[in-house]
């Protein structure tokens, strides 16, 4: 489906190119060239109106088809939102070292206070 939205959007696309290139901005363009006689099928009115529809046209076929593209994209399953926490969880976790309790703390100061009781009685 988003293969054909983007063919379809490249078609429209130079199309609208293409007519917009052909109007004249100060009533001239393609207009100009079959309002010659006024007897004449259709004339500059008819051909003004035919590329400004046309362009109106492919306008509108433009958006939708944009729409279209758009929607058939296929989005992620999981919420990126929840994408980045997990990654920012992951590198707190890893670069932050443990920090400990009190009750380590009081252990490790009476470890250390025995080792050098220990070596004082040794000397």
């Amino acid at each position: 489906m988003l293969t054909i939205s983007i063919i379809l959007i490249l078609i429209a696309s130079v199309l609208m190119i293409l007519i917009v290139l052909a109007q004249n901005s100060k009533g001239g363009g393609l207009s100009s060239t079959f309002g010659g006689g006024a007897g004449q099928f259709g004339g500059v009115v008819q051909t003004n109106k035919f590329l400004e529809k046309t362009t109106w046209t492919l306008a509108i076929a433009l958006i939708v088809f944009s729409i279209a593209a758009s929607l058939s994209l296929d989005r992620p399953k999981e919420d990126v939102e929840s994408k980045i926490q997990k990654e920012l969880m992951e590198l707190n976790q890893t670069n932050i070292p443990n920090v400990p309790t009190q009750q380590q703390v009081d252990e490790f100061k009476k470890s250390e206070s025995l080792k050098k009781s220990n070596q004082k009685k040794e000397k």
